[in-house]
């Protein structure tokens, strides 16, 4: 599944809300891609995540595969799309 996102945390994606997305994707057994200007990360990867230093308001893919992509993609979707996380 491929969905995309704009990032509406007022502090973009800071270290909390990389924290916060990691552990919700290690919870489901389906992989877990965020897609930021042509690059891919792992979503279990905290530090591939920081890496990214998505500003807020940005645009952002995730991609999910697997038996339980659509849970997990529903779960992201709520909290990429909270503006105060």
């Amino acid at each position: 599944m491929k969905l995309e996102v704009t990032l509406t945390s007022t502090r973009g994606l800071h270290a909390r809300l990389a924290a916060k997305i990691v552990s919700l994707a290690h919870k489901y057994q389906s992989t877990v891609e965020v897609v930021y200007e042509h690059t891919v990360i792992d979503a279990k990867s905290l530090l591939g995540l920081l890496s990214l230093a998505i500003p807020s308001g940005e645009n952002l893919q995730i991609i999910t595969e697997g038996d339980d992509a659509e849970d997990v993609m529903r779960e992201l979707q709520k909290l990429l799309s909270k503006e105060d996380n």
